[in-house]
């Protein structure tokens, strides 16, 4: 039994607490919020103890790991306070909103023998691991082109809650909303090499990017793109990828990657392609079904002692490719990514 703590208990909070109290692995012991209220709410639901400041949470010697959902900018303080405590940490996406930073936490993580975790629930989503299963068995053959697509909204309201759309916490609709797209794009192409990329900010009040595109260069020498927003109107329209390669064409899309779309392969009847998802009706938000199977994961990563299924050199990955997004729309230049000494 691994005993959590959850700081942080905002608008993914609830997807964490309800998962780690399903799983037999885990129990939730405390949570921490600057807004005691809230951790006093969550406290109460799951049987856990509530505090304000979450040093005094990382104070518990009962407390073997900690689930990070506080905003994006203070996931590396936090994650760093929580390792150099002797926690297990698992942290909500992004990894951090810098290179600098997440080098950091893998560091600090390697250095301590403890796990570092991050969130890509999306690659357990059925439909994904399915693409994922064919792409590696070569069903689709050389992969020619892959595209990543976020057609989301998000009202005014959104941004104005001081911390949301904001350079120092947050960044924009690349950054929050489409890093677990863009994340299962390279997962299933393979490292991008080069990106060119645009950047606006073109509906909301808000300092980063409501909408952004981006043309990908991979090492493969396949060709992607990637466009994610928040003003599609007036709701969640597609959160989809797509691989098309030698001998196949699949789409897996939905709102939130949970549903298999298009599933064209050379010498597979289309109706097959029926029993490759269970998940066919969309999720009651875009957070998804699958933060218990990323949950059940880690937990077992601490209590077998081995690396969780996406650690902190896999969440690298792709905010090295969003702020090479980033840099190649303020530059108009073509931009290498920069994979780092932590990249496999």
């Amino acid at each position: 039994m691994i005993n959590f703590g959850l700081i942080g208990c905002g608008r993914v909070a609830p997807r964490h607490a309800q998962s780690i109290k399903q799983l037999r692995e885990t129990r939730l012991v405390a949570t921490a919020d600057i807004r005691f209220d809230r951790a006093q709410r969550f406290a109460e639901e799951y049987g856990a103890d509530a505090y304000q400041d979450y040093r005094d949470l990382l104070a518990r010697p009962d407390v073997d790991a900690v689930s990070i959902c506080v905003p994006s900018g203070l996931h590396a303080q936090v994650a760093l306070d929580a390792l150099r405590a002797g926690k297990h940490v698992l942290v909500e996406k992004p990894i951090a909103l810098t290179l600098e930073d997440a080098d950091r936490m893998i560091a600090e993580a390697r250095q301590r023998s403890l796990w570092l975790g991050v969130v890509l629930q999306n690659r357990y989503n059925s439909p994904v691991q399915q693409l994922r299963r064919a792409v590696d068995e070569g069903l689709l053959g050389r992969l020619y082109l892959g595209n990543a697509c976020v057609r989301w909204y998000r009202p005014q309201s959104y941004y104005d809650d001081g911390w949301h759309g904001t350079r120092a916490m947050d960044g924009g609709a690349l950054m929050n909303q489409s890093i677990h797209h863009i994340d299962a794009l390279q997962w299933l192409m393979g490292p991008v090499h080069s990106v060119q990329a645009y950047t606006a900010t073109l509906a909301h009040r808000m300092e980063t990017e409501d909408v952004g595109v981006a043309v990908l260069r991979f090492k493969s020498g396949a060709l992607g793109t990637v466009e994610g927003s928040t003003l599609t109107w007036p709701q969640n329209l597609e959160g989809s990828v797509s691989i098309f390669g030698e001998h196949g064409s699949v789409q897996v899309g939905g709102t939130a990657l949970n549903r298999i779309t298009l599933w064209k392969v050379r010498g597979q009847l289309e109706q097959e392609a029926e029993i490759l998802t269970s998940q066919r009706v969309d999720p009651p938000s875009v957070y998804g079904y699958s933060h218990r199977e990323v949950i059940r994961d880690f937990a077992r990563a601490v209590l077998d002692n081995r690396p969780p299924s996406t650690p902190g050199e896999e969440a690298r990955k792709s905010l090295a490719l969003v702020l090479a997004i980033y840099e190649a729309a303020e530059t108009g230049r073509e931009v290498i990514v920069n994979h780092g000494s932590c990249s496999s």
